[in-house]
């Protein structure tokens, strides 16, 4: 190619360049080449397909606990304690033993988040804290309806209650929220509604009562009927106590 035609080259490329400007219209830039990048929208759509699956995962999680601790309360109804085998769980749910144990690190453990559900659903199925009386009055009902329930299933409470006392470490938050939520259900139905720094502390006197009579119940020191009798006895002396300075301003 002669020196010519290339200076004649250079120059109709460089007028087709110009024209292509001239075409952009005004206050526009040419439009940018992504390099790569995924646009907003698809980066928004992404996120919220993520969310959505993280969601559905965690639903799905939430549905097996509950299925494994109906299963641990079918279990500890029919043979207390011991029959709570972490493998008899699990094929009882129709999973592998290591993923009841992604849930529960022990039986233990497995128990005592029994009894908080347990006692979270008592709370919110029944007005404890409502209707007349005094708060001795309105504490025997609640005993009352609990006496029916732990002697209608004695193995299942002597389930529950040893591991509540024999729980390690391991079920340290599980045994918190259970005995908190123990805690606030009396509490609630001494005060009659929301319950005072007085009420959460006899509130836990009277668990007290009840967990010690309840251990000596499960290790047969002590018959249904004397430890209904002891715990009923206990409470209504913490009570009375309680309310008797109130009584005398």
């Amino acid at each position: 190619m002669r020196l010519g035609e290339t200076a004649s080259t250079v120059q109709l490329s460089l007028v087709y360049r110009e024209s292509e400007i001239c075409q952009t219209p005004a206050g526009r830039r040419p439009q940018a080449r992504s390099h790569g990048k995924t646009p907003p929208s698809e980066a928004n759509s992404v996120a919220a397909e993520k969310r959505a699956a993280n969601a559905s995962r965690s639903r799905a999680s939430a549905r097996r606990r509950e299925t494994i601790l109906d299963a641990a309360l079918v279990v500890a109804a029919a043979g207390g304690y011991e029959a709570v085998q972490m493998r008899t769980v699990a094929e009882r749910v129709g999973i592998a033993v290591g993923t009841l144990y992604r849930y529960f690190p022990a039986k233990t453990h497995l128990l005592v988040a029994a009894l908080t559900r347990e006692f979270r659903r008592l709370d919110s199925a029944g007005d404890w804290a409502g209707g007349e009386g005094t708060p001795l009055e309105r504490l025997e009902r609640l005993t009352a309806h609990l006496h029916d329930r732990w002697q209608r299933d004695p193995w299942l409470t002597t389930a529950m209650t040893r591991a509540f006392a024999v729980a390690d470490t391991r079920a340290a938050a599980e045994l918190d929220r259970a005995a908190h939520e123990i805690q606030i259900l009396l509490a609630r139905t001494l005060r009659g509604g929301e319950p005072t720094p007085t009420d959460l502390h006899v509130a836990g006197i009277i668990s007290d009562i009840w967990l010690a009579n309840l251990v000596a119940f499960s290790g047969h020191r002590a018959t249904a009927a004397d430890t209904r009798d002891r715990i009923d006895r206990a409470t209504r002396r913490v009570v009375t106590s309680a309310a008797r300075p109130t009584a005398n301003r």
